[in-house]
């Protein structure tokens, strides 16, 4: 470890101050990895009436899905960037197992079969889900896809604070991730968690349990980043008649450094801060510059002298 202040690398990660996915996965592979973000097509049973309706408060009626695209296209984008990368297959948009086994099958199956088989670029298949959507026909698929890819299951979370999670009409209890988390570690499947920052009424104790709370199970990885205030969202409206108070860019560094320093070293970090679609953010201004945000992370982290890790709860 160098001295507080040089502006050299610190802890065991290098200049980066975290185990963030993008190496991790380069080190694994011996290239770098382009995760293609897909729409499956599937909808939400906090939508269609089956846990609740009009989702979460912070979703839109898109869901994630303004970034999806199809494979060949996203292939025929990156490869001009990176010709020798190889690529995760992700289904981002909505619950991508709340589908029968069979539909989850043909595509899982379809998207892994997308290159050539002299040429497979498709290297992994990464899941994002509800952990209750997550039945026992569903996590023998995922066991049976974990034996012959490179696998991982992300649970959308957001926070441990079950009052928030009523008021943001999550419409599940912490024990259903619970139970989901320790359904796929005794498969041997990793999964990443999910956690939003700067949620409603929430302080920097109650964001800094939920981190807690998510680091005392074993995932493979986390995703943070800053809440979004978006159009055609019941928080948008919520937000247009009655502002409240949202995290500063100060205020989200400060917090997303106080969880990673107490992250387990071999948690992955796969999201620091989030895309928000330009025509349709409402606030935090600040999130529209990621690299903004990323760059003030990492100078946070220089200025304490600490990295992922660097002390517990």
């Amino acid at each position: 470890m160098r001295g507080r202040g040089t502006g050299r690398p610190v802890g065991p990660f290098g200049s980066i101050r975290y185990n963030a996915i993008g190496p991790y996965l380069k080190k694994e592979f011996g290239c770098r990895i382009v995760k293609l973000s897909l729409d499956g097509g599937f909808t939400c049973p906090n939508r269609d009436g089956r846990c609740g309706t009009g989702g979460c408060l912070f979703c839109a009626e898109d869901g994630s899905g303004r970034f999806a695209s199809d494979i060949p296209h996203e292939i025929e984008l990156t490869r001009r960037k990176w010709p020798e990368a190889k690529y995760i297959a992700y289904f981002q948009n909505f619950t991508n197992t709340y589908a029968p086994v069979e539909r989850l099958r043909s595509l899982w199956d379809a998207s892994l079969r997308v290159t050539r088989p002299e040429d497979p670029s498709i290297v992994g298949l990464a899941v994002a889900t509800r952990p209750d959507c997550l039945p026992e026909d569903v996590l023998d698929l995922l066991s049976e896809y974990n034996e012959k890819t490179f696998l991982w299951v992300e649970l959308g979370l957001q926070t441990s604070n079950q009052n928030t999670a009523d008021y943001i009409n999550r419409c599940y209890e912490n024990a259903v991730y619970e139970k989901a988390a320790a359904e796929l570690e005794r498969r041997g499947i990793r999964y990443v968690t999910h956690l939003i920052l700067g949620l409603p009424g929430e302080s920097r104790e109650d964001m800094l349990r939920s981190a807690e709370y998510v680091n005392s199970f074993n995932p493979f990885g986390l995703k943070l980043h800053m809440l979004h205030i978006m159009e055609n969202t019941r928080l948008g409206e919520m937000y247009k008649d009655q502002p409240f108070e949202l995290l500063s860019l100060d205020d989200y560094v400060g917090i997303v450094c106080d969880i990673l320093e107490r992250t387990p070293r071999e948690v992955t970090v796969h999201r620091l801060t989030g895309d928000a679609p330009q025509d349709a953010l409402i606030a935090p201004e600040w999130t529209r510059n990621k690299h903004t945000v990323l760059n003030a992370i990492q100078q946070e982290f220089k200025r304490r002298g600490t990295y992922q890790g660097f002390q517990k709860y």
